[in-house]
This record gives structure tokens, sequence and C-alpha cells, in this order.
């Protein structure tokens, strides 16, 4: 085309994804059991369309609170927990000590293990997937407790794997989302901030991470923010 005298040209994008990938939250029709979803909808409200019940567009308004960041790498000492490692109620409190914060209702609690690094700093995709540190089935009644907001780790899952007791699939994931009610956030890159929180000692923080709304989905990608 052209304006005036001058000849322009325009670029656009075309981005073809799945909604879950990358840094993302699991919505609370992402896993269900017994043919119900969290607040007893039944799993026939979930079909190829979309979910008619507990879709992410449901959380579009925002998901905006006070953000806690817990190192639990930094607090064993490693720059990374192995695969495998669980973490436990005494872990998360043992870093509230650690940075003289406590875990409070409504908080967005960050979890960092440093598995990210399996994926960004070695390149090992495979490694990242297959295995991961990660919350403990215990951890769900100390979430419980605290009435935290949404929980969200540096790893695939947010909770270990491979899972403590392998009669079971996802059990953190069904107990907090499809019982609790409770949006999961996975693949969260935390090491920037994790930095910068030790170096000024503060660890809270304005998080901010709203959803993508698109209409019946169930999770979103995120450009999450913490402001200090």
């Amino acid at each position: 085309g052209r304006l005036g005298e001058a000849e322009f040209r325009y670029a656009d994008d075309l981005v073809v994804m799945p909604l879950q990938c990358a840094t993302q939250w699991d919505g609370l029709a992402h896993v269900h059991y017994d043919g119900q979803l969290y607040n007893g909808y039944p799993a026939s409200t979930l079909t190829v369309g979309g979910a008619s019940r507990n879709a992410i567009d449901r959380q579009g308004a925002g998901i905006i609170s006070r953000g806690v960041l817990l190192d639990i790498a930094r607090l064993k000492g490693v720059e990374r927990l192995a695969s495998g490692t669980v973490i436990t109620p005494e872990d998360l409190e043992a870093a509230e000590r650690a940075g003289r914060v406590h875990v409070e209702r409504g908080d967005v609690l960050l979890v960092r293990t440093g598995h990210l690094g399996v994926f960004t700093m070695d390149h090992d995709r495979q490694g990242y997937m297959k295995a991961s540190p990660g919350l403990g089935i215990a951890c769900v009644e100390w979430l419980h407790a605290r009435e935290v907001a949404a929980v969200a780790t540096d790893t695939m899952l947010v909770e270990v794997m491979p899972w403590e007791d392998q009669t079971l699939v996802l059990p953190v994931h069904l107990l907090c989302i499809r019982d609790m009610g409770l949006t999961l956030g996975e693949m969260f890159d935390l090491d920037e901030l994790a930095a910068d929180c030790a170096q000024d000692g503060v660890w809270e923080f304005l998080f901010s991470a709203p959803p993508l709304k698109v209409v019946g989905a169930v999770g979103s990608p995120l450009n999450p923010l913490a402001v200090k």
C-alpha cells in the first residue's frame, strides 16, 4: 500500500499452541475424578467444546494478591533439588523462617526448586519432564490450613514426580484442584525473583498473573509479574 509518496508494509503474528504450555495456570476444570469436578459439577460439563463450568475465563478478572516466594533450593544450599525430592510442610515452614515471612490467607505461594534449570540451562527437555522435585501429599493439608489462593512452582507438575505412592496418579492435583478449588501454576521462572529476594531480604511482593479470557478453557499461559 501507499501513504502519499511513501510505500508501507506491516507485520502480524499467528500463534498455534496448547493453552497449557510454558508458564501457566491449571484451571479448576483441568482434572477430576469419580465423575465430578470442583464444586460438585458433573464431568459431563467438560466436552470437546470446552468447560461450561470452572473454566479459566471465570478467573479472567485477574489473579492479583500478595505473593510469597519460598526458595527451597536455597534453603537446602543447592542450585537445584534432585528429581524425586519430596518437599514437606516442614521445608515450607523452614523457608518461612529463613525469609522472615509468613504465608497467610489469600496469598499466592511461589515455591522454587531450581528444577527449571534442567530445561533452561542443561537444555534437557526430557529430563525436565520425566521427573522432578515437588510438593508432597502432606503439603496439601498445609496449603488448606494456610488458605492460600494459589500455589505455583518452577516444575512441570507442582507435585513431586515420581509420586510418593505409585498406586496414585496426580494426587496433589486432584486434592488441590478438584477437592479444594486451588489454582496451580506450573513452569514459573523464579530464578531472577529469587536472586532479588535474596539480595534485599524481602520475600513478599505484589503478584499479578491474569489468565487469558479464553471461554471454556481449562488453563492459560501467563506472563506473571512480581512488583516490589
